[in-house]
């Protein structure tokens, strides 16, 4: 009877005898050309038969970290990501290579360092650092990437459990709502080099890659919320790390009427049977939920897991608005004021602040956005000042009243123009272009002062703050003298009266109608000539008597429609009304003092300075543990009123985490508005104590200490649009705090710990060590990046195309 050396294989519906083991090369990558040949069964498993065998054979160092790649081409790799699996899960089969790479004394891999960057990396092999005092490259707009990462490299907990290589037993590749592993094995690279004390600064190319392709919010270089990422890599790690393989079903029950300490210990249980890894052993805690229905009254506890606490800053009920006050008195200069309002009000009690510092009445007021030489908006009294951007340039207009002429009066709205040189054909009319310069102007009129001529010298009256240089010529004097002649006439085109944009010839000819008429015009806004004066000499008066500028009905953007204007009439009233004033160049440049007419003057309570709010951070916490009430847009289903209700809802803490994550909600959104709360919190760095807001336990129950230590700070600083994230995190080695500006790392003291904080993390004293080394002496800091360093370093992250180290063999690992 035959005797066959083989195993029983259990493969998918049936059994069979394993006559033939497959037979694959083993080699180490930094050495291809030493192939040696091995045979396995497809039942061994790869961590303890492949690598076992691979490590023997080769004499790879105890403790070493490896990884596997699969080579079954002659130009291609991949990598065996789970080594937990069996030979013929991984499906190797006869004739393939497995190759065995060990990570750097750096933290990088082999593969992951392309061959033209040998020799900067070895001017770098010689430099020797504090390990975890390493900056992090900007790639565009990754400093919210870098400070997020920063933080968590300086958690000592989380460090330790990826340098000590725990994580990589507990790595899940089978997570449907994980990442494959490949979000915790790129933030184990960037640990480890970071960690490793051979680098000034780390470039996390492949780490950005990797958040990118797993949350699409993150890809291209785009700026972000450092909180934002810290919320999807801590999710992230803990799915990638989860030790719980097959996820239960487990149905949430409600409290009804059990005692607390039942129901925490229970969900606590229900938590840890579903989520279980470091994030959850190191960040998460359970707060208690309560909500009460306003109608019956039902009153529903549950107790809910956290991994950070989002509190609220205390928001001033005032606001502070910067607005220009421009006059009736046309020789006054624009002036800026600081106003206090408040934060919900109206654009009414805007003017009603405004008016307790000029003493004009706000119904005399009219408030506008203006933005480039135009009206934006014009508001009206009854709206919301939140719609109303602190970046927005707002003029309050003070407007006449007319009591004697009780018709109907105009807010009309003036724009200035200026004429090219050249006409724009493509307008279809062969008018001239024009562009708009300078501030634009609101005034109340009579309806039946709307004509060219009334508007015009009210025009001429509003621009004689200064603007104008000089005044229109008189009649009077020598008829040749240069102040007589028309400005219009030396510039070589007359402006005319009637606002046509076609200049007339200036030969003599006979006077038309047109003429007789315009002469009439003229009288009626000129001084009357003397009664003995030549007719000739009144004649060539009114010709140079032409107008400064001419007068045109626009639309709210200041451009000319066709039909615009009602008989005769300047202006249309299907809408509001918009006119422009149009100069000439060679007008505008003689008679308009553009420098002028831009000046203002600032009101005293420009220069008070603004006082930020400054609260303290138990007040956050407080905050965060008041009733409030649901919004509409997330409404409870009541299961006794068997509908939705807008309940009030209380959180409480019950029981905090190893490292506490606070998040200051610094950036305010609502339906018109986003804003920075610059409020200044003040938070202790020391003894930073919980057990005032901790519910209390039973007697019975062994609660942990309640005090914490601050150990990182990310920072933001400036606004919405053009902000940039900083990190001020404590070393857990030495002791030191460092300040951690992309790739520039610098010491730091306590007290330069600012009020920019975003993001803060403490530790609960009892799970403090002690620093191992002594504190460094302060000065620069030793891994203070220059650009040279940043080039030498700059690809030790890139695997834009990794290669092998030995020469004589060329592969592509296709590591991502």
């Amino acid at each position: 009877m035959l005797s066959f050396p083989g195993e029983v294989v259990d493969l998918p519906s049936t059994l069979k005898v394993e006559v033939y083991p497959i037979e694959i090369f083993l080699c180490l990558h930094s050495n291809m050309e030493n192939v040696i040949t091995a045979k396995f069964s497809r039942t061994d498993s790869i961590r303890e038969s492949v690598c076992g065998a691979m490590c023997q054979a080769f004499s790879v160092p105890p403790g070493s970290e490896c990884r596997l790649w699969m080579k079954s081409s002659d130009s291609s790799c991949e990598r065996l990501r789970n080594v937990h699996m069996s030979v013929l899960d991984a499906c190797l089969s006869s004739g393939m290579t497995v190759i065995m790479e060990t990570r750097n004394a750096d933290g990088t891999w082999p593969s992951s360092r392309p061959q033209i960057m040998r020799n900067s990396v070895e001017e770098q092999d010689s430099y020797r650092g504090q390990p975890g005092v390493c900056g992090l490259t900007n790639l565009g707009n990754t400093c919210f990437m870098n400070s997020a990462l920063q933080c968590l490299s300086n958690t000592p907990p989380l460090t330790e459990y990826f340098l000590q290589n725990s994580y990589v037993d507990e790595l899940n590749f089978t997570n449907p709502l994980g990442m494959k592993g490949e979000i915790a094995e790129a933030y184990a690279d960037v640990i480890k080099q970071m960690w490793s004390g051979r680098h000034y600064s780390v470039v996390p190319r492949v780490f950005k890659t990797k958040v990118g392709h797993f949350a699409s919010q993150f890809l291209g270089y785009q700026q972000h919320d450092s909180q934002e990422l810290l919320s999807f890599l801590l999710d992230g790690l803990h799915e990638d790390l989860n030790r719980v393989k097959n996820k239960e079903y487990i149905e949430l029950r409600d409290a009804d009427g059990r005692q607390d300490q039942e129901v925490a210990e229970e969900a606590w249980r229900n938590h840890l049977r579903r989520n279980d890894s470091v994030i959850v052993d190191t960040f998460h805690g359970l707060f208690k939920s309560t909500l009460v229905c306003p109608e019956c009254h039902k009153v529903s506890v549950t107790f809910d897991p956290f991994c950070y606490l989002s509190v609220p800053l205390p928001v001033s009920k005032e606001r502070v608005m910067e607005v220009f006050f421009v006059s009736l008195d046309p020789y006054a200069k624009p002036v800026q004021h600081r106003v206090v309002v408040p934060k919900a009000g109206k654009v009414s009690d805007l003017c009603s602040a405004l008016s307790e510092m000029t003493s004009v009445p706000p119904t005399q007021m009219v408030v506008a956005d203006v933005f480039n030489h135009r009206f934006y908006k014009i508001y009206n009294m009854g709206e919301s000042l939140s719609a109303i951007l602190d970046r927005d340039d707002i003029f309050v207009y003070e407007l006449s009243v007319l009591e004697e002429q009780p018709e109907e009066q105009v807010l009309l709205a003036l724009y200035l123009r200026e004429r090219s040189h050249y006409r724009d054909y493509g307008s279809g009319g062969g008018s001239y272009g024009t562009s708009l310069f300078g501030h634009p102007l609101l005034l109340n009129v009579p309806r039946s002062s709307c004509s060219q001529e009334a508007l015009y010298n009210l025009f001429l009256q509003r621009l004689a703050n200064g603007s104008l240089s000089q005044t229109e010529p008189s009649c009077s004097g020598d008829a040749n003298s240069a102040d007589d002649i028309d400005p219009s006439e030396q510039s070589g085109g007359p402006a005319e009266a009637d606002g046509s944009s076609e200049p007339p010839a200036e030969q003599p000819h006979k006077p038309t109608e047109e003429e007789n008429e315009e002469d009439k015009q003229e009288e009626a806004c000129s001084p009357s000539p003397p009664a003995n004066e030549h007719p000739a000499k009144r004649r060539a008066c009114h010709v140079r008597r032409k107008r400064l500028f001419s007068i045109q009905a626009v639309n709210s953007n200041g451009t000319t429609e066709r039909g615009m204007g009602e008989g005769g009439s300047a202006v249309s009233f299907s809408s509001q009304p918009y006119v422009a004033i149009d100069w000439e160049p060679d007008m505008k440049k003689r008679f308009y003092n553009e420098n002028e007419a831009e000046k203002y003057v600032k009101d005293p309570s420009m220069e008070v300075p603004q006082q930020h709010m400054t609260v303290q951070l138990q007040q956050c916490i407080e905050l965060f543990t008041t009733v409030e009430t649901l919004e509409e847009e997330n409404p409870w289903y009541c299961p006794v009123c068997k509908k939705h209700q807008l309940a009030t809802k209380k959180l409480d803490l019950w029981s905090l985490p190893e490292v506490l994550i606070i998040h200051l909600k610094r950036f305010s959104y609502t339906k018109f508005t986003r804003e920075k709360l610059d409020s200044i919190v003040e938070f202790p760095l020391r003894d930073l104590d919980f057990s005032g807001f901790l519910l209390r336990k039973t007697l019975s129950s062994e609660e942990p200490p309640s005090r914490y230590d601050l150990i990182a700070v990310s920072n933001h600083y400036g606004g919405l649009r053009d902000g940039h994230y900083t990190t001020y995190a404590k070393n857990k080695d030495n002791g030191q705090w460092y300040y951690f500006d992309d790739s520039k790392v610098t010491y730091a003291t306590e007290d330069q710990i600012t009020s920019a904080a975003y993001v803060l993390f403490y530790q609960r004293q009892d799970k403090i060590r002690k620093p191992t080394l002594p504190a460094p002496n302060t000065g620069p800091a030793s891994s203070t990046q220059t650009s040279n360093d940043t080039a030498s370093c700059k690809d030790d992250e890139d695997d834009a195309g990794p290669s092998a180290a030995a020469s004589a063999s060329s592969i592509t690992m296709e590591t991502e």
